[in-house]
């Protein structure tokens, strides 16, 4: 074979490896972004929850100094992440920018009431745990009223059991596809290199001789797929945080190590495993079962 007979069979063999390595790495980063959303639903979840306040409007009667003595009060509750004391005029500001700067023109005293702003933990907003807090407040004689958005955390509780159920089905789905296209992509590239395997069965090469080099190169080859889908999901990780800081704090650092762990053992044990059956098959074959 000439000089330049080699190099065209070199450069083929490269541009095929290559494209593999992308493809397979393509694959790998889409399990991994599935991954890091997975692993991180719980975070985000619970975000949207402790964005739902409850307020425990006081008396009209009761001042800022009552409503600081019964912060201090509900922050040891359990069920708490912060109180937040709105005042008469903060009250009073909010209500202008509803009902407009002249409300307060048909009374004689300022109507708006000292309030409690909760925050609760999100394992708490649930209708029945809600419920039980509403009558925890109610209890307290300065405590007028309690006030929080039923509906919406009736809403949103309905739509994370949803959204759960659909990604376990859709990861799940993700997986197979994702080992078959892999399992493909490598079969295919020791399908093409039959005539190399039968020409050292031939000369009595034993089958863990001949799937050696073979499970070696789809070793790194699941290696390198893996390490490039990691570049590609701290690229997508990058994009979020500059445009949606907020979302990616919530981000559990250590879950995304693992994420991108896993992404670099899935590949490389999908590549040996589907090598080794692949070199497995072909040995077997017959001198004209190579054509077919």
């Amino acid at each position: 074979m000439s000089k330049s007979e080699n190099n065209i069979l070199y450069r083929r063999i490269i541009r095929s490896y290559f494209s593999s390595v992308i493809s397979i790495s393509l694959v790998l980063f889409l399990v991994g972004t599935v991954g890091v959303l997975i692993v991180n639903a719980r975070s985000v979840s619970n975000y949207f929850r402790e964005n739902i306040t409850v307020s425990a409007i006081l008396s009209v009667e009761a001042d800022e100094a009552d409503a600081s003595a019964l912060a201090d009060i509900i922050e040891d509750a359990g069920y708490v992440r912060g109180v937040r004391i709105i005042t008469k005029e903060e009250g009073v500001e909010e209500m202008k920018e509803i009902l407009g700067e002249d409300f307060l023109d048909v009374f004689e005293v300022n109507p708006v009431p000292v309030s409690l702003e909760l925050q609760i933990s999100a394992e708490y907003i649930v209708t029945d745990s809600l419920r039980v807090i509403e009558d925890a407040l109610y209890a307290y004689p300065e405590v007028e009223e309690v006030v929080y958005q039923q509906s919406l955390v009736e809403l949103l509780n309905a739509n994370i059991e949803k959204i759960g159920l659909v990604a376990g089905v859709f990861v799940l789905l993700l997986l197979f596809i994702s080992v078959v296209l892999i399992n493909n992509t490598v079969r295919l590239n020791v399908y093409a290199k039959r005539f190399t395997i039968h020409a050292m069965r031939l000369v009595g090469a034993t089958k863990s001789f001949i799937s050696a080099p073979f499970v070696t190169q789809a070793f790194f080859q699941g290696l390198i797929s893996g390490a490039i889908a990691d570049v590609f999901i701290l690229g997508a990780l990058y994009l979020i945080r500059n445009e949606f800081y907020q979302l990616f704090s919530l981000f559990d650092a250590m879950m995304l190590g693992l994420v991108m762990i896993a992404v670099i053992v899935l590949g490389v044990l999908i590549c040996m495993v589907s090598t080794a059956a692949g070199v497995r098959s072909l040995v077997s074959l017959t001198r004209n079962e190579l054509y077919y």
